[in-house]
């Protein structure tokens, strides 16, 4: 006996059938939705003079960080983060990853 399986599309913002599912990221975040034709050409369109203007990131760069902060990754930093926050009396791992509220600390104090 055969089976068939259907996965059906419903549009998030209307409710009715979607065409497709069209991903975008802002701020860092990956974002899918599943859209009918209009609504997908409308999403595109008002995309369009930021797409346009914008250049590709890098998929290894650090993304989310705030104009004026250091651009070097922080993992080629950690071993002065450690420095200094073993200096500030903060406890913090000798590997891995360095907490955020750390980091924000030592970058706030740069």
């Amino acid at each position: 006996m055969a089976t068939q399986i259907q996965t059906l599309l419903i549009d998030d913002l209307e409710g009715g059938e979607a065409k497709e599912t069209v991903q975008f990221a802002i701020d860092g975040t990956s974002y899918e939705i599943d859209l009918n034709d209009k609504n997908a050409r409308n999403l595109r369109e008002v995309l369009t003079p930021f797409v346009s203007s914008a250049r590709k990131a890098d998929h290894g760069q650090v993304r989310g960080r705030k104009r004026g902060a250091s651009q070097r990754p922080a993992r080629d930093k950690s071993s002065e983060i450690r420095a200094w926050a073993k200096a500030h009396g903060l406890n913090v791992s000798e590997r891995g990853r360095i907490a955020s509220h750390i980091v924000a600390q030592y970058e706030a104090a740069q």
